[in-house]
């Protein structure tokens, strides 16, 4: 009678009752030998015996530092020449694709797949590689693992390098694209899980012709929980490539108005109706977004704005159209999304990897909840604006004992107390810099180099005498891609405004300049049969006249 053997292996565990590791291990081994018999009984009818000869079986078991129980992780198995050495049963698989086509299910597009804790798979001998993640506050393992004919269970843990949750600011990604019924509900929140993302929101996506990545309701019917993680509804829609892409958040319905496509500011009005927020995507570089912007948001249409995100050349931070409209005295929270399964760290942005590299929450933005979490209590401080984006870097960020999105209403000119921090690790996160930003420009910056400063933690400390309103966040830069970036402090005096008086005029006319190139595509049909704001000029035409006339209005203000 042949016999197995298993060798069980011990890594990254810390601070871990031996007793309930065994009992954790035997549970595991169970399960493993079911699997390993399973496998063996498919070998048996060729003849063979996967006990004597071939591949053997090795099993990971995957333990989280903080509650000593297995979690959700991203995971990767490859050979020594790179390629993915298969798929666990294991993995959790959910149709996802482009234009809402079935292009992935188990792997992910870098051939990772998620599993729920653990996983195993039949591997010949030989060196192998083992990759584990889990989001951003964890640390990236990789492992060398050398294969006998005999299996082995291995166990890792998944040590953090800094618990956002545990300051009360809990992570959100506002852009996935993944078709959903209630069935794929507990399997699309392993995902997020496996990113340790709190709040997924899956985004029904529409143009002109159709809709796309249906959502099987929205508002409360739409919302799925458990414990500390959501996935709700949104929309991406309408969307267009000559005024921008567009996202609302939180709304009850889904909105659409098919023949009025082109009126964005029909389709904010509605969502605000349905206790919704609406804003734009693609930090409003892409699709000519910041034409869009300065209809909507000069006209008091607009909530949040992307600014963070892997979808546009030279991002993934890019605020060039976020501080025009904050110097124009317009509040706009910061909100960061992946927009899974487009945008993702590749060759674009000199990483490695595949050129189609998306993963959710590989930007992300936190919000301030307190020592609770709740959906309604993250909806209520997202609408206040209480946040900051990061794709690694965390922030902390205070004016005068205010956190961002605040406004803070001076009697009189008097001094701010500014003070800011950024947090990294220097073996994944390393820090690089730290500024306050006043008005778009940088007002004090540290970096790891100057006194008292590391790779881990940057901090400024700053007093500054304040004759008028203004706007001041803060930015923190790390290693490649990597950035953070908080939603502004709005600083009043005495019920005034915080516009930026050095560039109001200058941007006003930037903003004509927008309706004039809108204007000018009007006046024909284009040949692109995604330019289709010719159909509707005669809204459009009415739109930029009302925009204009607010225009002249902020310059009689000025």
């Amino acid at each position: 009678m042949a016999k197995c053997y298993v060798n069980i292996r011990i890594l990254y565990i810390s601070s871990l009752h031996l007793e309930e590791l065994i009992h954790k291990i035997m549970e595991s081994f169970a399960r493993l030998i079911v699997t390993a018999t399973l496998y063996c009984t498919v070998h048996a009818l060729t003849g063979q015996c996967c006990c004597q000869s071939g591949p053997a079986l090795l099993h990971v078991l995957v333990l989280d530092e903080g509650t000593q129980q297995p979690t959700p992780v991203r995971v990767r198995v490859t050979r020594e020449n790179g390629h993915t050495a298969g798929l666990p049963p294991e993995a959790i698989g959910v149709m996802y694709g482009r234009d809402d086509l079935p292009e992935g299910y188990g792997y992910q597009p870098d051939s990772s797949c998620y599993v729920d804790g653990e996983c195993s798979l039949a591997l010949e001998p030989g060196n192998y590689y083992l990759t584990l993640s889990k989001g951003m506050e964890y640390l990236d393992q990789s492992h060398q693992i050398k294969m006998e004919e005999t299996g082995q269970t291995m166990v890792f843990t998944m040590e953090r390098w800094i618990n956002m949750a545990d300051s009360g600011w809990y992570s959100g990604d506002d852009h996935i694209h993944i078709r959903r019924s209630p069935r794929e509900n507990p399997y699309i929140l392993q995902w997020i899980a496996a990113e340790d993302v709190h709040v997924g929101a899956l985004l029904q996506m529409g143009d002109f012709r159709n809709v796309y990545f249906g959502q099987f309701a929205f508002g409360d019917s739409g919302m799925y929980a458990e414990g500390e993680r959501v996935l709700t509804s949104g929309q991406e829609e309408p969307r267009t490539h000559q005024v921008g892409h567009t996202i609302s958040l939180m709304a009850d319905e889904f909105v659409r108005y098919s023949d009025d496509y082109y009126y964005y500011d029909k389709v904010f009005d509605r969502v605000h109706e349905l206790n919704g927020i609406a804003g734009y995507a693609h930090q409003a570089e892409l699709f000519h977004g910041y034409r869009g912007m300065t209809m909507d948001v000069l006209d008091n249409k607009v909530d949040f704005l992307e600014i963070l995100q892997f979808c546009t050349e030279g991002g993934p931070l890019l605020v060039e159209h976020y501080y025009h409209f904050l110097d124009l005295g317009y509040r706009i929270t910061a909100t960061a999304g992946s927009d899974f399964p487009w945008c993702g760290l590749g060759p674009r942005f000199g990483a490695e990897g595949p050129a189609w590299n998306p993963r959710i929450g590989n930007v992300r933005f936190y919000t301030y909840l307190g020592p609770e979490f709740s959906y309604d209590l993250w909806k209520k401080e997202v609408k206040a604006g209480h946040t900051f984006v990061s794709s690694g870097p965390m922030v902390r960020f205070t004016v005068n004992g205010h956190i961002p999105g605040d406004q803070l209403d001076l009697q009189e000119p008097s001094t701010l107390s500014i003070e800011a921090d950024g947090y990294g690790h220097r073996g994944q996160v390393p820090l690089s810099r730290l500024e306050i930003i006043a008005h778009g420009k940088v007002i004090a910056a540290a970096g790891p180099d100057d006194a008292g400063q590391s790779t881990d933690h940057l901090s400024i400390r700053m007093e500054l005498p304040l004759e008028q309103g203004i706007w001041t966040a803060a930015r923190c830069y790390a290693g490649p891609n990597q950035a953070a970036h908080t939603t502004p402090v709005y600083v009043t005096i005495n019920g005034g405004g915080f516009l930026n008086p050095e560039t109001y005029d200058t941007y006003l006319k930037l903003n004509e300049k927008y309706l004039d190139e809108l204007e000018a595509e009007l006046t024909s049909p284009s040949e692109n049969i995604e330019y289709r704001a010719y159909w509707y000029r005669k809204g459009l035409k009415s739109r930029i006249e009302n925009t204009r006339r607010i225009i002249e209005k902020l310059k009689d203000k000025h």
